[in-house]
């Protein structure tokens, strides 16, 4: 819960900087939001460690699937992740209270907590979510574990830790998240929609787009699972 809330707090903060002026970050563009998601990501899974760095729901079903988490503890990292995900959008909105009452077109403000496609067209919408999850969770499961052989470590890519997977992160977001603003986590998407229908007192908000709320939900589970399979296939061979 405390690092998927620190995810979502720096995630949705830098979109927040760029989007509501009297900001330092107004108009800032894609790369700062980019790497500012991506980092959040560091913070989130750093501090989420002790737990299994779990902040994303796709990746978690993607290691149940894979038999690297224990089905009886989804539950819970489910639960966590998405209370998680709705305190940081409340902290995000909070440290940006003064900006939001000054926007002076509030309607916007959904993006900042939420994503949404440039074209809607919600089949190849969920394509496009599909694809950026299974690249971030096949990355999770085939990346070689950090181990030594004869006491020289050997670090394969998993010695990077939580910063490989901001890089990940990072490269998912330039290069795939034009079409739909790559949620690639459902907790990250779902949570702060929630936060802003129900808890944000944003004067002249937008409805919070439910019609296309279980594309960024579906899209990166079905992408985790897919990942899954491709990791056990590949387990099987080896």
């Amino acid at each position: 819960m405390l690092g998927t809330a620190v995810l979502i707090l720096l995630g949705n903060g830098v979109v927040a900087n760029h989007v509501l002026r009297k900001n330092n970050g107004h108009n800032a563009g894609t790369l700062f939001i980019t790497f500012g998601w991506a980092f959040g990501v560091f913070a989130g899974a750093s501090i989420a460690a002790p737990s299994g760095a779990n902040l994303n729901p796709a990746v978690t079903l993607g290691l149940a699937l894979a038999g690297k988490t224990p089905w009886s503890d989804v539950p819970f990292y489910l639960i966590g992740e998405f209370a998680g995900a709705i305190l940081g959008a409340v902290l995000c909105w909070a440290a940006y209270k003064l900006q939001f009452d000054d926007h002076p077109e509030p309607a916007e403000t959904l993006g900042i907590f939420s994503t949404a496609p440039q074209i809607r067209n919600k089949p190849w919408n969920l394509v496009t979510e599909i694809i950026g999850t299974f690249v971030l969770v096949a990355w999770v499961l085939l990346t070689p574990v950090f181990a030594s052989q004869d006491g020289v470590p050997t670090f394969g890519n998993a010695a990077l830790g939580y910063a490989g997977v901001s890089f990940i992160v990072l490269v998912v977001g330039i290069s795939l998240g034009g079409p739909t603003g790559y949620a690639i986590n459902p907790a990250r998407d779902l949570g702060p929609r929630i936060a802003y229908a129900f808890l944000l007192p944003i004067k002249g908000k937008r409805d919070p787009d439910w019609n296309y709320s279980w594309v960024p939900v579906v899209g990166p589970l079905i992408g985790g699972a897919i990942a899954a399979l491709l990791y056990l296939a590949v387990h099987n061979l080896t």
